[in-house]
């Protein structure tokens, strides 16, 4: 990796800074100064200091964030927010991406890489990675649209949806239900309902595979996933 590419990208300012920073003499590898910004370097190998700091390299970044509705799953947007829009600069320097995503008008969980295969073990249909949501629905759920839900409904456009484990909370004209499936098609949750002649006024993702959303992280802000919540992904790597 080139060496102003290493630095910008742990955080050590723009390309333009770091140069400045290089020519000062303030950058060695292996304990000899570096002063162009096209030195290659192993990262993962050299020794790289500035100004004697260590520079930790880190290749991937793994994120957990509590979605906020009106906020766009995407990694840039003309018009709208974006989930990459509320990261910080040192974060946002890894060029992640949503893994997945969620619909403008869904919150909760969604997790953010640099990895693609990382997102690919989880996203790929063939994993079969459960996703759990939350939901409010106007119309009464009942146990008939439990047994359809774990048939497999027809949506709108003829597809057949796989089985999905439908869990009421609550009944009456209002309904709050837990959804898990293990697909996931455009609007698949609205569409779902929708078969069955009701409306989903309420969206929540909180859980992929057994890794439950956090309940102390605030609508729009995220953090570092840890080692225990990766096991819970049933991950290899």
């Amino acid at each position: 990796m080139r060496m102003d590419k290493l630095l910008s990208n742990m955080g050590y300012g723009t390309r333009k800074e770091v140069k400045k920073v290089m020519k000062s003499g303030g950058v060695h590898v292996n304990g000899q100064p570096v002063k162009e910004g096209k030195h290659h370097v192993d990262p993962e190998q050299d020794i790289v200091t500035v100004f004697g700091e260590v520079v930790k390299y880190k290749r991937y970044i793994y994120l957990l964030m509590n979605k906020p509705k009106g906020v766009i799953s995407a990694t840039e947007d003309a018009e709208h927010e974006t989930v990459i829009d509320l990261l910080l600069h040192e974060d946002a320097l890894f060029e992640p991406f949503p893994v997945g995503r969620l619909d403008k008008d869904t919150e909760g969980l969604l997790l953010l890489t640099n990895d693609g295969q990382f997102s690919h073990s989880l996203m790929s249909p063939k994993k079969h990675v459960t996703k759990t949501y939350r939901a409010s629905i106007r119309g009464e759920v009942t146990e008939t649209d439990i047994q359809l839900f774990r048939e497999g409904v027809t949506l709108d456009d003829g597809y057949v949806t796989k089985p999905a484990d439908l869990v009421i909370l609550e009944k009456g004209v209002q309904s709050e239900i837990e959804l898990t499936i293990t697909e996931g098609k455009f609007h698949q949750v609205k569409r779902m309902f929708e078969a069955v002649g009701k409306k989903v006024t309420y969206l929540k993702r909180i859980k992929i595979a057994d890794l439950a959303l956090d309940p102390n992280l605030e609508s729009g802000t995220y953090r570092e996933l840890k080692k225990e919540e990766w096991d819970l992904l049933f991950l290899e790597r």
